[in-house]
């Protein structure tokens, strides 16, 4: 008997996040935010995280909303991959 899964093929997160740098070779920095309840008072507040991802192919410009794709590491930093940009 075959077991199906309601997993995706690829389980690889995606985020969705706005270009912050591109000063670096073929390596764009992206801020990806997202809102969380605080614990105790219950208001609900914005944080951000920064990820460093690789750009291959047609350049993306800093406040351009792209997404990009878990990857496997590429350098020190690099553990992501810019998808595209969002329209």
């Amino acid at each position: 008997m075959e077991k199906k899964t309601s997993r995706p093929i690829s389980s690889r997160k995606v985020r969705v996040g706005v270009v912050v740098s591109n000063k670096m070779h073929k390596t764009v920095v992206i801020r990806v935010e997202h809102t969380v309840r605080h614990p105790q008072f219950g208001k609900v507040i914005k944080r951000a995280k920064k990820y460093y991802a690789h750009v291959d192919g047609p350049a993306v410009e800093i406040g351009q909303t792209v997404r990009i794709e878990e990857t496997r590491p590429i350098s020190k930093l690099k553990r992501w991959r810019v998808l595209g940009a969002i329209a």
